[in-house]
């Protein structure tokens, strides 16, 4: 089941960074206006995404992959919140709350997917020790 969590994740990095590098102003709406740079920052996270979905395939990279992109969802969560409270609609994603919400849930899910796949954690998989140890 990991590794197909891993695959998964994996692919879902990929297409995004793709998309980021590609066509980065798909984003510029959602980051906060107190990011300097936006347009730059936008490809480098496209960047970040590539990267790491790649460092998750091997295993000799799997760990550090995994912790950087837990760290990844982690910095890219204010701009989700920004995206979401201040109502900035962007077309084809819908501007409601039946959207934000998940999307919003989903982060921490994300976060722990990636420590998941990354062997750093095995939480709520692996089995508990025995009391007294």
């Amino acid at each position: 089941m990991r590794l197909l969590m891993l695959v998964v994740l994996a692919v879902i990095y990929c297409a995004f960074g793709v998309f980021h590098v590609v066509d980065p102003g798909a984003f510029l709406a959602i980051m906060p206006p107190s990011i300097p740079y936006p347009r730059e920052v936008v490809i480098f996270t496209g960047l970040c995404e590539i990267a790491g979905a790649g460092g998750l395939l091997f295993a000799r990279t799997r760990r550090l992959a995994g912790v950087m992109l837990a760290l990844y969802a982690i910095c890219v969560f204010p701009a989700n919140i920004y995206h979401a409270l201040a109502h900035v609609h962007v077309p084809p994603l819908p501007d409601s709350w039946w959207y934000h919400a998940p999307r919003l849930a989903a982060q921490p899910v994300i976060v722990w997917w990636s420590l998941y796949c990354a062997r750093v954690i095995d939480w709520p998989f692996a089995r508990a020790a025995p009391l007294g140890r």
